[in-house]
């Protein structure tokens, strides 16, 4: 992949390397990390050479002349965390590869629009469905929504003005996706403002990769759900599915995947991992629970599968995933997974490891890790 900011922007950190040097020295970086914990072949999913977000956001930009006129640009953070300008992105998709420079066009002729933008975030699907939420330090009117209504039938785009404490959706605040995962197709509603896999490819190959390593039977229990990414494929091969999230906006969301793919063995509870622990050891009864008609003595758990944001798992929550035959770990932060892996490993054997490379070009890469309980 080329790009004229490598070196500038503080998006790609390893720019300047070619694809497969990026990778190898985070897959070097990495398995020294892991190697006391597991010495087996780790499998490495690729990404895209370019062009595989599916989700950015940007800074917009004034740029004035001596006569105070006005261009309007993009802006990343270079590495000072300055403002970079650019005119174009070479890892996000097509579809927000060829929007952006169309929508600048636009906002730049309407002070409705630029007066005051200060942030712009792109939300696609592989079904070329486009999300495009515009973020400003104002208070958005009536003119704002017919002009920006203007351009969201022009753009043939969804458009979605925020500002503080205002939200303002012209026709929809969702995309549609479609994810063919092991030849099972999956229809998802996006959310903004819900979590959403970044590089769509890689996450399917994520989703497959999970599927094909474990030993699945019994019922599934999983914590941090988000909107049903793994929990729908996974409801394939278990008897039934027991998910928690905390996130209001993604557990609605899950709900609504679970209804438009007509997937019945699952139950969605927004509560935390911490108040799972409580429910399963006894130690408390929640009214959400008893809500969505779920008894825990009604499940024979024999996975446990976790996906915890970069702090990982907590104490309760490790002492938990012990508990069970098997674990599917996937992590967005190596340094925490390391230090689960350490704990987990006293009752468990690592199985199967592997490598996502969901952010080409940076220092960051995910980890996905089955492990079976000790005989």
């Amino acid at each position: 992949m080329n790009c004229d900011y490598f070196g500038r922007c503080g998006s790609c950190t390893l720019g300047g390397k070619t694809y497969g040097e990026q990778l190898n020295v985070k897959v070097n970086i990495e398995s020294k990390r892991f190697q006391d914990l597991y010495s087996d072949k780790i499998d490495v999913i690729k990404s895209e050479d370019g062009k595989f977000r599916n989700r950015a956001e940007f800074r917009i930009w004034k740029i004035f002349d001596e006569n105070n006129n006005f261009t309007l640009h993009y802006a990343m953070n270079d590495i000072d965390k300055k403002a970079l300008v650019i005119d174009s992105c070479s890892i996000v998709n097509e579809s927000i590869h060829t929007l952006m420079p169309k929508l600048i066009k636009e906002l730049v002729l309407v002070d409705a629009l630029n007066f005051k933008l200060f942030t712009c975030e792109f939300l696609t699907s592989t079904t070329n469905d486009i999300l495009v939420t515009l973020i400003y330090h104002k208070k958005l009117d009536e003119s704002w929504e017919k002009e920006a209504r203007k351009i969201e039938e022009k753009l043939n785009i969804k458009i979605i003005g925020r500002s503080r404490k205002q939200k303002v959706i012209l026709s929809d605040d969702c995309i549609n996706e479609e994810l063919t995962i092991l030849n099972n197709t999956f229809k998802i509603k996006y959310q903004e403002g819900g979590f959403t896999q970044p590089n769509q490819k890689v996450n399917i190959q994520m989703i497959e990769w999970v599927l094909n390593n474990i030993d699945a039977k019994d019922d599934l229990c999983e914590l941090y759900c988000g909107g049903g990414n793994f929990t729908l494929p996974l409801s394939k091969v278990f008897n039934k599915v027991l998910a928690t999230e905390i996130s209001k906006t993604s557990i609605r969301s899950a709900k609504i995947n679970c209804t438009l793919n007509d997937i019945s063995n699952i139950k969605f509870i927004r509560m935390s991992s911490e108040e799972f622990v409580e429910a399963r050891n006894k130690v408390r009864t929640f009214r959400r629970m008893t809500l969505e008609n779920v008894v825990l003595d009604d499940y024979n758990f024999s996975t446990i599968f976790v996906d915890p944001p970069r702090a990982g798992l907590d104490d309760t929550t490790r002492e938990l995933s012990s508990k069970f035959n098997q674990i599917i770990y996937i992590s967005c932060n190596p340094v925490t997974l390391k230090r689960d892996l350490v704990d987990l490993s006293e009752t468990h054997t690592i199985k199967n490891f592997a490598f996502f490379d969901q952010f080409a070009y940076s220092n960051h890469i995910e980890c996905g890790v089955i492990l079976e309980k000790k005989v």
